[in-house]
């Protein structure tokens, strides 16, 4: 029974074939609109990612500013300094980091190769900083411990920094001067993302202990680290307490010290990122709904030419829900051909768009922040699922109102 019932949905969709296919048509539009939406929704998190991984995801950096609020007998204004106390004091307190570094800057130091001389600004770091910020070496070595005890004079270039002082030449195993003071590269950077002004490949890094040829390091410009299995918000408390109570002034005071924590920011953009995949996904289930109500018209159209041949069907001894299977299969397989080449339709526009620009169009080697459409099968799972409940919903109404046909008014219908 159930095969000669498939059999009459199909012979009823070929009948009419030009209606069953600009169904399917808006069907298959709907599912690709669904299925294009979710993947750049999964594209946008995963670009706003891939931002913030080119930085260091999990890097943490304390900078000393000033207080704005009396503490300990101490007015407002007094400036913080960080030593290497604070570095062993953050050793001890957070327990659970994995790397740490401090940091000295001097901006617009004179940068000479032979006759070329630039203005580049030179940072001061210790031989962890490689995995906090997630450097990549192109060529020679990073700095190492040793580098650091000794106070060598070596040197780390930024990618634009080469390119001015070599212009394409070999560059490692050369000697620079900053500020006259001689250095040998012994490593060159990749490009990382920088947006026009600012300066990370553009920057000289040396080991932090040499830079005290070019300034007092004796006080710390910052205090970077990385830190894994702690409450991001626990953490930056942590910090403020520790420090408060070294330099006597009030933990609530965020002028005091500035905590920049990646890993809270990137927990923020992800709230922003659910909220804009379900915004999506929301408009694609509008837009596969416009073509389910398409789907449902079609199916009611049809009840009411096959009026006639629904009550013979009865008359044979045809049961309501046998009725329901014959309509509401009708629909499933429109529904299903319709899916079939909407995906094949996603796919094929997500080949050819590739990558839209997102954060390229503000920084330079920023392509890993374009937002990519990629049909993953999680995304796939979704909007079949979406369109399997639209299918029902448009299907069934049609199906219900022609199983419940009066067979002996049905056989009358003209």
């Amino acid at each position: 029974m159930k095969r000669d019932l498939l059999q009459q949905a199909y012979g009823a969709m070929r009948h009419d074939l030009r209606k069953t296919l600009l169904t399917m048509l808006g069907m298959a539009w709907g599912i690709a609109t669904v299925v294009l939406l979710l993947a750049y929704g999964d594209g946008f998190g995963q670009a706003i990612a891939n931002i913030f991984e080119s930085f260091g995801a999990s890097a943490v950096g304390i900078f000393p500013g000033r207080t704005s609020q009396q503490a300990g007998g101490n007015k407002a204004g007094v400036q913080i300094r960080f030593t290497n106390d604070d570095v062993e004091l953050l050793r001890n307190v957070v327990p659970l980091a994995r790397h740490i570094s401090r940091e000295a800057d001097k901006p617009a130091t004179v940068v000479q190769s032979g006759p070329r001389s630039f203005s580049f600004p030179v940072v001061g770091i210790d031989p962890s900083i490689l995995d906090i910020w997630n450097l990549e070496i192109a060529e020679g070595r990073f700095l190492n411990d040793q580098d650091n005890m000794t106070h060598g004079h070596f040197a780390i270039l930024g990618s634009e920094a080469r390119e001015k002082l070599f212009s394409g030449m070999p560059a490692v195993g050369e000697t620079i001067r900053l500020n006259g003071v001689s250095f040998e590269v012994i490593g060159i950077l990749k490009a990382r993302m920088q947006e026009a002004d600012d300066d990370q490949n553009r920057s000289v890094y040396l080991a932090f202990n040499s830079m005290d040829v070019l300034k007092d390091n004796h006080y710390l410009d910052g205090i970077w680290l990385d830190s894994e299995g702690l409450d991001h918000e626990k953490l930056t408390k942590t910090i403020r307490e520790a420090l408060a109570v070294a330099h006597t002034f009030k933990p609530d005071d965020e002028r005091a010290v500035h905590v920049f924590d990646a890993q809270k920011q990137l927990s923020q953009f992800a709230i922003i990122t659910l909220g804009l995949k379900i915004l999506l996904t929301f408009i694609g289930t509008i837009t596969l709904g416009i073509g389910g109500v398409g789907l449902m018209n079609i199916m009611l159209v049809s009840v009411t030419q096959r009026t006639r041949e629904i009550g013979v069907e009865k008359a044979l001894g045809a049961r309501k829900r046998d009725i329901l299977f014959q309509f509401l299969a009708e629909a499933m397989v429109i529904t299903a051909v319709g899916g079939i080449f909407g995906i094949l339709l996603s796919y094929v526009v997500s080949i050819s768009v590739g990558r839209l620009t997102l954060y390229s169009a503000m920084a330079s080697h920023a392509e890993a922040g374009d937002i990519r459409l990629i049909v993953a099968p999680k995304i796939l799972l979704i909007a079949t699922t979406i369109l399997a409940l639209v299918g029902v919903a448009s299907g069934m109404f049609p199906a219900v109102r022609a199983a419940n046909l009066d067979p002996i008014e049905a056989l009358r219908y003209e």
